[in-house]
């Protein structure tokens, strides 16, 4: 809070001060701004508070603990996805929206894992599961179609969560991919030799290895839908679990 000069420490009002008023919304705008620039695990309330001239007072008063302000910031990013139009198909619609969520989730470091985790809140979720699920529904899950649901949006979460934990410790990562490249031409160790060799590549090429997480989570999708595809043929033809 601002002091007013040549009062020693009291402190000015806001409007006084020339300072806008605290509110809820501008406190979890400047969490989620934070959460852009450092990720969600790395920033503490009294760096919230200073975002926004406050004390941390402040910000418990409006909003609540840190959890409570992460709560807010995971509802805002969940309030950002784009979903797919209702006319697509079912795999289709699936693969727009998580390459959508992937782009969104890739903005702010950390959402990802607490996504993975615990979700974010039901008036937050409603919007995306409700039409994520029909979707299934209407392809012919049935039963399974909230199995399946979870299955796609759990299995995303986790490797871009994988992705930001490895941002936070690149040469770590790298010391590891040149290590594994050196196994690139062990004949006794094929299985290895292979794993050497598209490691060398991305040792080779900055712009494989700077691509290598979007293809492996574009692989992962791929094959999660691949396996949701093969069982709706199940389903379909009344095939067993």
């Amino acid at each position: 809070m601002s002091l007013s000069p040549g009062t020693g420490n009291r402190p000015r009002s806001r409007a006084a001060a020339g300072l806008p008023a605290i509110t809820a919304e501008r406190i979890v705008d400047a969490a989620l701004k934070l959460t852009a620039e450092r990720g969600l695990d790395s920033w503490t309330l009294r760096q919230l508070a200073g975002a926004v001239d406050a004390y941390p007072a402040v910000v418990y008063h409006h909003v609540g603990d840190r959890d409570a302000v992460v709560n807010a910031v995971i509802d805002r990013v969940v309030g950002e996805l784009t979903l797919p139009g209702d006319m697509l198909p079912w795999r289709t619609w699936f693969a727009a929206l998580l390459a959508e969520l992937r782009a969104v989730l890739r903005r702010y470091p950390g959402s990802a894992r607490r996504l993975a985790l615990f979700g974010p809140s039901v008036s937050a979720a409603t919007r995306t599961i409700d039409a994520g699920i029909r979707v299934l529904m209407t392809a012919g899950f049935g039963e399974e179609s909230a199995l399946a649901y979870n299955l796609l949006l759990a299995n995303a979460c986790q490797f871009v969560a994988m992705e930001d934990e490895r941002d936070g410790d690149l040469e770590l990562g790298s010391s590891l991919t040149e290590e594994y490249a050196t196994y690139r031409d062990r004949g006794d160790l094929p299985g290895m030799a292979a794993h050497g060799r598209a490691m060398h590549e991305l040792v080779s090429d900055p712009d494989k290895a700077s691509a290598y997480f979007a293809r492996l989570y574009d692989y992962a999708v791929e094959r999660c839908l691949d396996g949701l595809a093969y069982r709706l043929t199940q389903l379909e033809t009344g095939g067993r679990n």
